[in-house]
């Protein structure tokens, strides 16, 4: 797996949760990520509006792709509806599909416009995202990125956006019919994909100093972090990593702390912590085992890196796992 295929999947923690909307008319619907959650919407007909909770509204067509990671809550809407409406209720991710029609929405009357064909529709949902992972770079995304649809979007968005609509077409869970085989797990698939091609083609575009765009495509950086990020465990060095890299070691010290944002081996002891987190969190292997299989020869010496890094001993982590480490 390349350094970019480790950054998704170290950010993507859970399946994705979503809903498809379908609305004939005039809807909308507020969308509240918990923390360390980012939502998207994927408009595969029709258009929709994003209204941010400080007013801003971006207007959304058919393919186009948009990822929130930072504005908190929001609308979604479209028709006529008046962004900011404080009655409409929030998206319910347990409900699929989510069908808006006039008389479900409040203040609105039942019309002969409740039976229409729906004129927009869209998937929207949220990814449980830990950017606290060392496998990311430490960069803050921005708190919106947009991929709108035409000829300036990559060909293999516009894909995964295509195959999404196919599968939108099918009858699934909820449809009041027989569902199509597969339906749910092929559209998690997709929309894990598609986080995939968004964080790509956002990394190629931003112009940040350090982070994920000189990581990535930097071949002799990416080949030293996917070698930490793999073998945690390694009596790593400066030499040892520089040689890896084929720089001098002074070169590539420099190189690493200016691409990623800490030296060489501030970095590899990230990477030993959130590898030690994962073990503490998802096995149940005695802290020794824990400390020697991410490099360290003492439980002591883990335990005071760990404490250092975090604020929180092993131990304490381990009974609770749900603590965000920081």
């Amino acid at each position: 797996m390349d350094f970019l295929g480790r950054v998704t999947a170290s950010l993507r923690t859970h399946r994705p949760r979503w809903v498809r909307i379908q609305a004939p008319d005039s809807w909308g619907r507020y969308v509240r990520p918990e923390t360390g959650e980012a939502a998207f919407h994927v408009v595969l007909r029709g258009d929709a509006v994003l209204t941010t909770a400080g007013g801003a509204r971006l207007t959304l067509g058919a393919g186009d792709v948009t990822l929130v990671t930072g504005a908190g809550d929001h609308l979604v809407s479209g028709g006529t509806t008046v962004g900011g409406r404080a009655s409409w209720p929030a998206l319910d991710f347990g409900d699929r599909p989510y069908r808006l029609l006039p008389e479900a929405d409040p203040g609105a009357t039942p019309t002969a416009h409740a039976v229409r064909e729906p004129t927009s529709l869209l998937l929207s949902g949220v990814f449980r995202l830990d950017g606290k992972d060392a496998h990311a770079p430490p960069v803050e995304l921005p708190e919106m990125i947009r991929l709108a649809a035409g000829p300036e979007q990559e060909a293999s968005v516009r894909g995964v956006v295509e195959l999404l609509r196919h599968e939108a077409a099918r009858p699934g869970p909820g449809d009041g019919v027989a569902p199509d085989p597969g339906v749910d797990a092929v559209t998690g698939t997709l929309l894990d994909t598609l986080l995939l091609c968004v964080l790509r083609s956002w990394s190629r575009e931003h112009g940040a100093r350090t982070g994920w765009g000189p990581a990535v495509y930097d071949p002799a950086i990416g080949r030293v972090l996917c070698a930490m990020h793999r073998s945690p465990e390694q009596p790593w060095t400066v030499e040892r990593l520089g040689a890896l890299a084929d720089l001098p070691r002074s070169t590539f010290a420099r190189r690493f702390t200016e691409s990623v944002g800490r030296p060489p081996l501030g970095h590899l002891t990230l990477v030993r912590m959130n590898a030690g987190a994962a073990l503490l969190r998802d096995t149940d292997e005695p802290l020794s085992a824990v400390a020697q299989s991410v490099g360290y020869a003492s439980e002591f010496a883990f335990s005071t890196a760990f404490r250092r890094e975090f604020g929180i001993a092993p131990g304490a982590y381990r009974r609770e796992p749900g603590i965000r480490v920081a």
